[in-house]
């Protein structure tokens, strides 16, 4: 069954989300801190990754690229070299 995304998850924006889970791996690897703290702070890093994962594929989607073909410039869609 698909999770419904949280208010949190679709108002979040990239960059808080990337220095909150930068902020979640600090936490843990330091070590020192309760194992039921440290599962609930794993999870909400796991989150937190999703998010930024979906962010980018959306925003990666949206990007097209200028280029150069019979001396006219055209539009193509935004490709990862070594992506199909």
């Amino acid at each position: 069954m698909a999770r419904k995304k949280t208010d949190q998850e679709t108002d979040m924006q990239f960059e808080e989300a990337m220095k909150r889970l930068e902020e979640v791996v600090l936490r843990l690897e330091e070590g020192e801190i309760p194992l039921e703290e440290a599962i609930t702070l794993y999870q909400e890093g796991v989150t937190l990754s999703r998010i930024c994962g979906q962010k980018l594929n959306a925003i990666e989607a949206k990007i097209t690229q200028l280029v150069e073909e019979d001396g006219m410039l055209k539009q193509k869609a935004f490709r990862v070299e070594g992506e199909a």
